[in-house]
């Protein structure tokens, strides 16, 4: 996205798995916005099976400005998000939104985002989200990363607002709630790796961008609302557990380097430490999860897990 270029054409991509209680007020806060661009919502489905689909052609089916598109097997995040963006490029995009459907967006974040954009050009942008059932304290107003083991972490995470993250700047790790990437980015990155399935996709991503040399930007004057955990039934679960063990790995073998062994003894130490406090707790289905986890990464099985899809 060049500085001074005119109107622009921005691909909003949904992607939907059993979300009919987040749809509707994910995109009627989209259609809101007022911006100076040309605005397109792709919804892809990954084979769901609560009705959502249904729900969307009756209500948006006969709507241009939204395009839905179905899937025949809930394949993840990954895959049907570059589903959206093969869309988004052939309708002449230039740039696409990911969005996490159980969002909704505030009243001027687009426009924001493209403002932002036309700013730091060849960059991928990130919004400052809140809570959606607090909308005063913040979930995610960029992201840092750790050194060595390059641990990635949520700027601002469970803080009020009070303004200290007001400030315009060159951020580290965007979450894959909602990512703002100009289709010249993609050219240069690619796009999600589909071997993660759900979880790290967006960590990879970010780590990427930055071997690349690919800024990534937090725009605070663009923000959003997010519904945490509505699409994995929240973080202490076996599907959360088994993936988080799983990619992390991945991502960390795919981006560490000459850091891999010292990340390895911090992960052997971080996920022993986790299991023992399940194991206190009673969880021992996520000790389960964790283990299987470990075992598909090195057995070199990713996608779709076959206990946890």
């Amino acid at each position: 996205m060049r500085k001074g270029m005119g109107k622009m054409k921005l691909a909003v991509i949904l992607v939907n798995y059993n979300g009919k209680n987040y749809n509707e007020a994910c995109i009627e806060s989209v259609r809101a916005n007022r911006t100076d661009g040309e605005v397109r919502i792709i919804v892809v489905d990954n084979a769901s099976t609560d009705g959502s689909l249904q729900a969307l052609r009756e209500r948006y089916g006969e709507e241009e400005q939204i395009e839905l598109v179905e899937l025949d097997d809930n394949y993840g995040f990954s895959r049907a998000n570059n589903v959206g963006i093969r869309s988004a490029m052939a309708w002449g995009a230039d740039a696409v939104l990911l969005l996490n459907n159980d969002t909704e967006i505030g009243e001027t974040m687009l426009s924001e985002l493209l403002a932002c954009a036309r700013r730091h050009p060849d960059s991928m942008i990130v919004p400052k989200i809140y809570y959606s059932d607090d909308r005063e304290r913040i979930w995610s107003a960029g992201g840092s990363v750790s050194p060595v083991v390059q641990k990635v972490r949520h700027i601002g995470l469970d803080e009020e607002d009070r303004g200290q993250y007001d400030e315009e700047c060159r951020t580290f790790f965007a979450t894959g709630c909602c990512l703002f990437l100009p289709v010249q980015v993609i050219g240069r990155a690619g796009v999600l790796d589909e071997r993660f399935f759900l979880y790290y996709e967006d960590t990879e991503y970010s780590f990427r961008l930055g071997e690349l040399g690919i800024d990534i930007y937090y725009c605070p004057k663009a923000v959003m609302y997010h519904k945490v955990g509505a699409s994995s039934k929240g973080a202490d679960s076996p599907l959360c557990a088994y993936y988080i063990a799983r990619n992390w790995l991945l991502c960390s073998r795919l981006r560490q380097g000459r850091h891999y062994s010292i990340f390895l003894a911090y992960y052997v130490v971080n996920r022993a430490a986790c299991c023992l406090l399940w194991l206190l707790r009673g969880k021992g289905a996520l000790v389960k999860a964790t283990w299987l986890g470990i075992r598909d990464f090195h057995r070199g099985k990713f996608g779709r897990s076959a206990y946890y899809g």
